[in-house]
């Protein structure tokens, strides 16, 4: 088995240009004795801080745009779970379900005492954020749920089957790139070179030979080859109704394969205060760094800020 990889931009160390936000590196305990990590961005005095959940496949790298847009005026913490980027790997790959990984997060939020943050989930990260809120009403100053609902299209999610903890071991940072495309083209027709690297760079990590490696355990996959509901909980519309007296902004990608337009018709039917946005020309999922994303979260996050 190859090493595990060692991310790079931690704390302290060099970074994109796009990307210069300091943050400090949080490790913590999980339950089971798992250690966790998770990047903390300065923190703001006074302002509501975001937890930023990311998705199946990703870490915290994901965030990294929207950080940059957003973290001189609200603090943000941008989780790592278990099994990705820094975190460690669980060695029984059945704790990879979302009900593990928001036990997780109660642990993140005791840590380092957060109290009412808004969640700020993508895809897998969102089906977390319903879960959470269900589980702790009034914990949670709002909610952001970044192209997912609560019932998942069959079509997409067989796509991310066909290629989570399958990708062909990769040998150069070119290769690395060519596979990212691959995999993502679809969901980002307008991207240039330019944004195929940053991708990857997000996405893969040198281990001690200098090789390129996924920043996620294979195994992750294991659970939701055998039971789709180790994935996408079954029946969330439930888990969602306990959303109906806190502030929504849902964000889907014109483009994609996961969070359908009729999904979202009976979300905003359910909660005609949801605030809405499609991003266009892009699918699953967007990176939040869109202006039209931006903009979105920036005005969303401004009605919260009475109640700070």
């Amino acid at each position: 088995m190859a090493s595990k990889p060692t991310p790079e931009g931690r704390s302290g160390e060099p970074m994109s240009s796009e990307t210069m936000t300091s943050y400090r590196d949080v490790w913590y305990q999980s339950g089971d004795g798992l250690r966790l990590h998770a990047r903390d961005y300065a923190r703001a005095d006074g302002a509501a801080t975001l937890l930023c959940l990311h998705g199946l496949t990703r870490n915290a790298a994901d965030f990294e745009g929207l950080c940059a847009h957003l973290h001189r005026q609200y603090p943000m913490v941008v989780a790592e779970q278990r099994g990705r980027g820094q975190s460690a790997w669980d060695p029984n790959p059945g704790n990879y379900n979302p009900a593990t990984y928001v036990q997780d997060m109660f642990l993140l939020m005791a840590e380092l005492g957060l109290e009412r943050p808004v969640l700020v989930g993508t895809s897998m990260g969102g089906l977390m954020a319903m879960v959470m809120n269900a589980l702790r009403p009034g914990a949670f100053a709002g909610v952001i749920l970044n192209d997912i609902g609560p019932e998942v299209n069959p079509a997409g999610l067989d796509r991310i089957k066909g290629y989570v903890g399958k990708g062909a071991p990769v040998a150069t940072w070119q290769e690395a790139v060519a596979q990212v495309r691959a995999i993502n083209q679809d969901a980002f027709p307008h991207y240039g070179e330019d944004h195929w690297q940053r991708f990857a760079r997000r996405l893969y990590a040198e281990d001690e030979a200098g090789v390129p490696r996924l920043l996620y355990d294979p195994a992750i996959a294991q659970p939701m080859a055998e039971s789709d509901a180790s994935a996408v909980p079954a029946d969330l519309w439930p888990v969602f109704a306990q959303l109906d007296r806190v502030p929504l902004l849902l964000i889907r990608g014109e483009l994609s394969d996961i969070l359908s337009t009729d999904t979202v018709a009976e979300m905003r039917r359910r909660k005609p205060d949801l605030r809405y946005l499609e991003v266009p020309g892009v699918g699953h999922a967007p990176m939040l760094d869109e202006p039209e994303a931006v903009a979105a979260i920036r005005a969303f996050l401004a009605t919260l800020e009475p109640n700070r």
